[in-house]
């Protein structure tokens, strides 16, 4: 009783309950493709992999990435929480939007691509939701299929158990042989060799050290598919690595994708969704949560700036308020020119977001509004590093962070997406972050004036 109650306690303070070869489809050559995030995540994790498909001459319009309002599980899958959603919820969303691409695109069938949390939804779907009947093929990238734990009389009302009655449903064999996936749709899983930090047998990443999850590095695949291990990715570039790519390319198609470098192309048009964080009715001091819900009324500006000291290049290229949509372009930019984005809204920091130069275009590029942490308020500047489509390895990536080793990150294992630098100086000065070649130079806005920067890696 107290390992469940600690593993309880460390689980609702860290937010860690998810923060071969197939036949050519039947529905033409480049079937509609739907792509669904993980927990907490949203569409725009899936940007680098709808360029690569592009790259590979799969029309955008054929290209659609979901957006789940509330995508933060339950911690109880029956019982309705403020801001989360269910996975009867989920799956409703998920067979809405294919029933839209289908209208849209006239096809008979589609290809789910998921991530996470989203094959869950991929998997209900075609098993329970009429979804067999309308998708041709299921890739699924490092979803915890067997449960990220499965400790018996532990959270077993939790989506995430293994031995809770959503997962043993699934998993329940569908024929003789054992299968754990329904016909006829072509599954494909993908998961890390013993890098993905929910797939694990030792509780380390859900707060339990020492602990046996009872889930091993197997946990991802599934009795009836085709199962493959991408060695040493971590739990998102399951998804969205070029690896996982090349992988789901081939499965789709039954060939290998001409090039897994993305294209440039021009005009080089952005466009995205602004949106903001919830606070938790509940209890409103325990903090912010995710939501993929558009913030009407913010401000946005964009500037080019100088690669190597994030200084502005002149005035602003773009001014937007957002409206109802939370669509704040069009706006075309410059190849090969970083930018800075800064919102601005009522009851949030003033968010500076820097990103490096964009290759392509893409309406996925969504940005968020934050707010300062209690632990954050008493610095000088509050700097992020960010790596939403992976995390931080030590013992893999080349990286630095202001010149030096990322703040938070461990020395083994890959199970931290962000990391924080808070000074302890006053001034603003160039800050700068590189991760495998790619490189992020911001300004160090005053926190006092409530200011918030980000530099949030595209790879």
């Amino acid at each position: 009783m107290m390992l469940h109650r600690r593993l309880l306690l460390v689980l609702a303070a860290s937010g860690l309950v998810l923060a071969g070869c197939a036949t050519t489809p039947t529905t033409g050559e480049h079937p509609p493709i739907v792509f669904v995030h993980g927990n907490g995540d949203s569409a725009s994790l899936w940007q680098s992999s709808v360029w690569r498909f592009e790259s590979n001459g799969w029309p955008r319009e054929r290209l659609h990435a979901i957006d789940l309002p509330y995508p933060l599980a339950r911690d109880e899958d029956g019982k309705a929480q403020p801001g989360r959603s269910s996975t009867a919820e989920h799956t409703a969303y998920l067979k809405s939007e294919v029933d839209k691409v289908l209208q849209a695109t006239g096809a008979s069938r589609v290809v789910l691509v998921a991530n996470s949390r989203g094959g869950y939804a991929v998997r209900n779907y075609i098993q329970n939701g009429g979804g067999s009947a309308r998708v041709s093929h299921a890739i699924l990238g490092g979803t915890p299929n067997h449960g990220v734990w499965a400790i018996k009389g532990f959270r077993e009302a939790n989506e995430f158990s293994g031995n809770g009655p959503f997962l043993t449903g699934l998993n329940a064999p569908k024929n003789a042989a054992g299968d754990e996936v329904t016909g006829p749709v072509k599954w494909l899983t993908l998961r890390s060799d013993n890098n993905d930090k929910f797939a694990q047998p030792d509780g380390l990443w859900i707060g339990a050290k020492g602990t046996p999850t009872n889930v091993s590095f197997e946990g991802p695949a599934l009795k009836g598919a085709t199962n493959l291990v991408l060695p040493r990715v971590d739990h998102r570039e399951t998804s969205f690595s070029p690896a996982a790519f090349e992988a789901t390319y081939r499965f789709i198609t039954g060939k290998n994708p001409q090039t897994l470098t993305i294209q440039p192309n021009s005009p080089l048009v952005l466009n995205g969704k602004i949106t903001g964080l919830g606070l938790r009715p509940t209890d409103p001091a325990s903090g912010n949560y995710s939501n993929n819900l558009p913030l009407p009324g913010a401000q946005l500006a964009v500037y080019a700036t100088d690669a190597a000291t994030g200084a502005r290049l002149g005035n602003a290229v773009h001014n937007k308020t957002v409206g109802a949509d939370g669509l704040w372009g069009p706006f075309t930019a410059q190849t090969g020119t970083p930018y800075e984005f800064v919102i601005s809204a009522p009851g949030y920091a003033t968010t500076h977001i820097y990103r490096s130069p964009f290759p392509r275009s893409s309406s996925l590029i969504h940005l968020r509004a934050d707010r300062p942490a209690d632990a954050d308020k008493s610095a000088k500047s509050s700097i992020t590093l960010t790596r939403p489509r992976g995390y931080f390895d030590a013992m893999r990536d080349k990286m630095s962070f202001d010149g030096k080793a990322l703040p938070g990150v461990p020395p083994a294992g890959a199970g931290v997406s962000s990391s924080k630098i808070n000074l302890s100086q006053d001034g603003v000065r160039p800050i700068a972050a590189e991760f495998n070649g790619e490189k992020i130079t911001g300004r160090t806005w005053p926190a006092a004036d409530n200011h918030l920067v980000v530099l949030e890696l595209t790879y």
